[in-house]
Parts: structure tokens; C-alpha cells; sequence
């Protein structure tokens, strides 16, 4: 069984003012079947733990759903401020070793080129896809293409290397950062001075 990964923008959108009403009821909709998405990822998190004779403790129940909450890459210590305002005693090795019981158990990646955490799409079936990380706003896609992954490793073992890790990460934009960026850039073009003909 697999569950998608929820898809995370990372920009707001504001409505027009005549279609705000319509979209309200839309944000409204669409909030109600995230939050089913999330509890159905966090049951299926617990069965699949408890089919591999292990548990899914609140503590690691609590950061698993604070990384669906993100829909993007997180760093330890946003995870561990998120935990002290629902645990004010939480310290960071309660929030690192329940990183690392999801780790070892396939519900999220760790992204090493922005040393961040994010869940894995697929949260009982991980196939070490290939990760494209978004270096300005964190979301992260995986793409599961095993023949291209695997005509990947081949070239690099090729090249006389050996991967240290089963993740393949791409860094790049996401499109909704690009789209803010080409905003922001033609923003800037016309608020510019414009020289006067002589």
C-alpha cells in the first residue's frame, strides 16, 4: 500500500477577493482530506512497525506527524522547537533517536546536502528512489526510476566509486520557487528607473 507524500509549495497563495468565498470552501476541503491523508500515513506508520515487531512510540509517532505537517525537508532542531512547544522538556536526543528509529525503519530520508529530514513517500515500501531537493524553499520529490537509478550507480561504480549512502540526491528549484523568483525578478525590471532619451 502506498501513500503520497503530501506535495508542499512552500509559497501561499492569496485568493481574489470575487472567487475568495468559493475558494475558502476549496482551502477548507482540501485541509480536511490533508489531515485524513496524515492520520491514514500515521496508521499505516504504526501497522507497518508493529508487523516489523516494533513500535511507534508517541515521541516518534509526534515527530513523524510534525514531518507530515511540513510537507518539506526539516532540520533537527525545527523539529526539536516544535517538540517543546507541545513537550516543553523535550531535549535533542529524545527528537535524534526518534530520527533514527524512522530512519532505520524506512519512514524518512535524511537529506544530506541541507542536513534535513523529510518523510519518504511511500511510507512502508522505501525503494531508495532518486531525491530532488529544492535548495531555496526544502521540498523534496522522489523519483522512482529504477533503471535510471540503476544506470546511475552503474556509471558511478564505473568511474571507480562506491555510494556512501542509499540516497541519490539532485539539488535544484522546485517550480513554485521559480515561479516566486521570475515574480520577484520582473518585479524589480519594472519598478527599475527607466534612462532618459537624449
Amino acid at each position: 500500500m502506498k501513500t503520497a507524500k503530501p506535495a508542499a509549495t512552500g509559497h501561499p497563495v492569496t485568493p481574489a477577493p470575487a472567487v475568495a468565498a468559493a475558494d475558502a470552501h476549496d482551502h477548507h476541503a482540501h485541509h480536511d482530506a490533508h489531515q485524513q491523508s496524515q492520520e491514514a500515513a500515521l496508521v499505516l506508520a504504526d501497522e507497518y512497525c508493529r508487523e516489523r515487531g516494533e513500535k511507534l512510540t508517541p515521541i516518534r509517532r509526534k515527530v513523524l506527524e510534525l514531518l507530515l505537517n511540513s510537507g518539506r525537508a526539516t532540520k533537527a532542531y525545527s523539529l526539536l522547537d516544535e517538540m517543546r512547544q507541545i513537550h516543553p522538556g523535550s531535549a535533542p536526543p529524545t527528537v535524534y533517536r526518534a530520527l533514527d528509529f524512522l530512519l532505520s525503519a524506512g519512514l524518512v530520508h535524511r537529506i544530506e546536502s541541507i542536513n534535513a529530514f523529510t518523510v519518504c513517500h511511500d511510507l512502508t515500501q522505501c525503494q531508495h528512489g532518486i531525491l530532488v531537493v529544492c535548495q531555496q524553499c526544502g521540498s523534496v520529490t522522489e523519483l522512482h526510476q529504477p533503471k535510471l537509478r540503476q544506470a546511475l550507480v552503474a556509471q558511478i561504480e564505473d568511474a571507480g566509486y562506491r555510494l556512501a549512502s542509499d540516497e541519490i540526491e539532485l539539488k535544484g528549484l522546485c517550480a513554485a520557487c521559480q515561479a516566486a523568483n521570475a515574480a520577484t525578478a520582473a518585479g524589480a525590471d519594472a519598478g527599475a528607473p527607466v534612462a532618459a532619451a537624449k
